[in-house]
């Protein structure tokens, strides 16, 4: 006799102002055998107050409401929680947009590889963007993966993709992101690889409904958001450069010595980069016994390599002091941030397997 399927987990779906899709999309997955669908009405007005209460027909269907729009993050955040608080026994929750890009089926099948699972992978479906698909879709995910793999050492053929198979312990741990709307997608990305989660891509059907008008995405503002995520280590990085070139000026003024300025102008923009990289950009959950040493190391090794090429610079290229400073401290740039990136805070040895392909 062979062991019965696990039940699926509940489906998330967060939703503003939504269309008629959205109930022919619960409507299938109550057919399928969802026992639990979470909708998330995030302030629509009470212009769509119809719609939703439609959704009611459906005992499986739970309804939440924003009053005002707070954006997807937000929305999913709520659900999350209300999953966490009221379904104990649940693997975890899918996620899936209201504008109808997901087909019940491809919900049902990334739903089954997250309960089978062990909670330690996160499930992505994964959209193909080839001819057909809106211009501003295909450019947006083209750039934001190129930044994925360079920002995270993630290579994903998807990184915007709204149905998502989320395990109860990395949905605990997205209740503590503080983006809110759009942005919070990759974030997740982020907090799943520094948590230890290994993520796999699952394909599904490339859907865009009257080239994709019914997204509430907004190309400008939403895309300077999901960038913002992606280049917070350049900010963090910008700031504790302008930490340390202020503090070695001044130290220079007070006592005329290259390394004593130096030292002193380390110590004080890496007593701001460590635990600004560590919380705001690697969203690390790492022991410090293990992640400071390394972090130390490397701040050593680049405090080393800056002092004797400054020297060069200064004394064989007639570089002047600041000017040599500078260009030194770019070129080790990315130096700095891949050591960081894949040395310092890098996710427990779970992770190691990495990104697998799922054949669903």
């Amino acid at each position: 006799m062979q062991p019965s399927a696990p039940p699926l987990p509940p489906v998330l779906i967060p939703a503003y102002q939504p269309a008629e899709a959205l109930a022919r999309l619960v409507a299938d997955l109550a057919a399928r055998g969802f026992s639990r669908i979470l909708v998330v009405d995030d302030g629509s007005g009470p212009a769509y107050a119809p719609l939703f209460e439609s959704l009611l027909r459906h005992p499986q269907v739970t309804l939440l409401r924003h009053e005002a729009n707070r954006g997807k993050g937000e929305a999913l955040k709520t659900g999350l929680q209300h999953l966490l608080e009221s379904e104990p026994a649940a693997a975890g929750a899918v996620t899936a947009d209201a504008d109808g890009q997901h087909l019940p089926e491809d919900i049902e099948r990334v739903a089954r590889c997250l309960a089978s699972g062990d909670g330690s992978t996160l499930v992505l479906g994964c959209r193909r963007f080839g001819p057909g698909v809106p211009l501003r879709s295909r450019l947006g995910n083209l750039i934001t993966a190129a930044a994925m793999r360079w920002i995270a050492g993630l290579r994903l053929a998807d990184t915007q993709t709204g149905l998502r198979g989320i395990p109860r312990p990395l949905a605990a741990r997205l209740l503590k992101a503080r983006t809110s709307g759009y942005e919070f997608e990759l974030d997740m990305l982020l907090m799943a690889k520094h948590g230890g989660f290994a993520l796999r891509e699952a394909p599904i059907a490339t859907i865009y409904l009257d080239d994709n008008r019914g997204s509430h995405f907004n190309p400008l503002r939403d895309s300077m958001r999901i960038y913002f995520v992606l280049m917070r280590f350049m900010l963090v990085s910008m700031a504790t450069a302008l930490i340390d070139n202020l503090v070695f000026g001044l130290v220079l003024e007070v006592m005329p010595s290259l390394p004593g300025a130096q030292l002193a102008a380390r110590t004080a923009a890496l007593s701001f980069q460590y635990p600004a990289a560590r919380r705001a950009v690697f969203h690390s959950g790492g022991p410090h016994r293990r992640e400071l040493p390394r972090f130390l190391a490397v701040a050593a090794g680049h405090a080393l390599l800056s002092l004797v090429a400054i020297h060069w610079l200064t004394q064989a290229q007639g570089f002047s002091l600041f000017a040599a400073k500078i260009t030194v401290e770019t070129a080790l740039f990315p130096v700095s941030f891949l050591l960081q990136r894949d040395w310092v805070f890098t996710p427990p040895a779970s992770f190691r397997a990495g990104l697998r392909a799922v054949p669903l």
